[in-house]
């Protein structure tokens, strides 16, 4: 099995590559060329095809619509000066916080507790 990781920063490089230095009959430098709003049109697009792709469609179609809505926020990533490491981040950042919550909630549960004041 590919490494998605890899596959995804060796697509991302090519992307950065397309800004930095735009080739004539590029779909990529076309997208940076018509900017932000282009991009996030095509988004919306290749997401709501996601969605047919996944009531209607088979498993191969799905897995293109995917690829391409994963490209065209790579581009608009690259479109706003982020990266992969901005999103790696944040996925590590939010999945530590979770296993915080859990491990406290656990805790509670373990020690008897509740956060709530009994009155009587």
């Amino acid at each position: 099995m590919t490494d998605l990781g890899k596959a995804l920063c060796e697509e991302f490089e090519v992307i950065k590559n397309r800004q930095k230095n735009p080739s004539e009959g590029s779909y990529t430098s076309y997208l940076f060329k018509k900017g932000e709003d282009k991009i996030l049109k095509k988004i919306g697009e290749e997401a709501s095809e996601v969605i047919i792709a996944s009531k209607n469609g088979g498993k191969a179609e799905l897995v293109g619509e995917i690829c391409d809505v994963l490209f065209h926020i790579e581009v608009l990533l690259a479109h706003k000066g982020l990266g992969l490491e901005d999103i790696t981040t944040e996925l590590s950042e939010r999945r530590r916080r979770e296993n915080m919550n859990v491990e406290k909630e656990a805790k509670r549960r373990l020690e008897n507790r509740t956060d709530e004041a009994v009155i009587n």
